[in-house]
């Protein structure tokens, strides 16, 4: 799938969420569901609320995206296994072991000065949460979902990335079968920083596709 041009006649008018949430927004239905469940099971005494946030802690800050962002600091710092990550990505990352699963079949694209890499699950929300961490709250909203392929340029600039227009946009869609991931360009003026310093540069939403990592590190 590429960028809009190609898509023009399928301009999307429903607002997107974008990364900044709305702190009264409505609870979906699912999400009610997912409470009730937890307080039913909590009460049962089956489930404690500190298995919960211990869930909930171990994806967003141990696992993912800090996996990734290992992934992405080596991958700069290595030619060979760089190569072998996005020859084989899930061979590659064998070795780390990482816990949470989701990478069974996992693709990694290179962005170039020539292409950008941009990521959704068009059907649901498949996501590679041993490598990303918790999925964004946007990235399963169906306005994502649908005017990421249909206008992605426009959508990006929408999320704070505005990309020359000389540069196409690649959209890979994630599914049951595989899931993407994205190796963001190395910012400039880096290279005498270590690989765990790299790492630190290296943001959840860069791997996704939505940011691009400046000279300083910042995501833009």
């Amino acid at each position: 799938m590429n960028d809009d041009h190609d898509h023009d006649e399928h301009k999307h008018e429903h607002k997107h969420e974008h990364k900044h949430e709305h702190k009264h927004e409505e609870k979906s239905p699912q999400a009610i569901r997912t409470e009730a469940l937890e307080s039913l099971l909590i009460e049962k005494g089956l489930l404690s609320e500190h298995a919960v946030d211990n869930v909930i802690t171990n994806y967003a800050q141990r696992v993912g995206p800090m996996n990734g962002a290992l992934l992405v600091a080596r991958a700069w710092t290595d030619p060979e296994f760089k190569q072998r990550l996005l020859s084989n990505a899930t061979q590659a990352i064998a070795e780390y072991d990482f816990k949470g699963g989701q990478v069974d079949h996992l693709v990694v694209v290179e962005n170039t000065p020539e292409r950008h890499n941009a990521v959704v699950c068009t059907l649901c929300s498949c996501y590679p949460w041993a490598v990303l961490g918790l999925p964004p709250k946007w990235y399963k909203d169906p306005a994502y979902r649908s005017r990421i392929v249909r206008e992605p340029r426009t959508l990006l600039a929408e999320m704070g990335l505005s990309l020359d227009t000389n540069i196409e946009i690649r959209v890979w869609d994630s599914s049951a079968e595989v899931r993407y991931m994205v190796l963001p360009m190395r910012p400039e003026n880096t290279d005498n920083l270590t690989q765990d310093e790299l790492a630190a540069l290296v943001s959840r939403d860069s791997m996704i596709g939505v940011e691009v990592l400046s000279q300083a590190g910042q995501s833009s």
